[in-house]
């Protein structure tokens, strides 16, 4: 699978190599698409699955690099993990519902939430950059369990 141009040039700026590993991430991310969260752990196991070899560290730096370059977004939860997902302009303001228990998440978008930043950066002459709202709960599973 090539790589887009704009992936390699960022790469090549930061003196960084499109290695092979670094493209199956990044392909992994695209073909399952925008909204889908993976643990370093999860993409991992899903390259396996495909039959593609990675280590498990070299995802872990890889999906740092992929996110300190804007190509992913990092959502890091209370309780210790991380999670990816393709980064969108498009797709920016959005929030998550997190299961404290599993991992599960879902996105929600909520047009009083980034009012509500809105208003708080302009209260306090801040400049918005985005606004993201993590709710911590408990999925219907999880739930049901207790």
């Amino acid at each position: 699978m090539p790589a887009e141009p704009s992936l390699r040039n960022s790469l090549h700026d930061r003196g960084q190599r499109l290695t092979p590993q670094r493209q199956r991430v990044l392909a992994l991310f695209e073909r399952i698409g925008e909204g889908s969260h993976l643990g370093a752990e999860e993409v991992h196991q899903r390259l396996l699955r495909s039959e593609e070899r990675v280590s498990l560290a070299t995802v872990y730096r890889t999906l740092r690099l992929l996110s300190s370059m804007g190509l992913l977004q990092e959502l890091e939860l209370p309780e210790g993990g991380r999670r990816f997902e393709l980064a969108s302009d498009a797709h920016r303001d959005h929030h998550h519902l997190v299961c404290v228990r599993c991992g599960r998440t879902e996105e929600f978008e909520n047009a009083e939430v980034l009012q509500a930043g809105e208003q708080a950066a302009g209260h306090h002459r801040f400049r918005l950059l985005e606004c993201v709202l993590n709710v911590r709960a408990l999925c219907p599973s999880c739930a049901a369990e207790e």
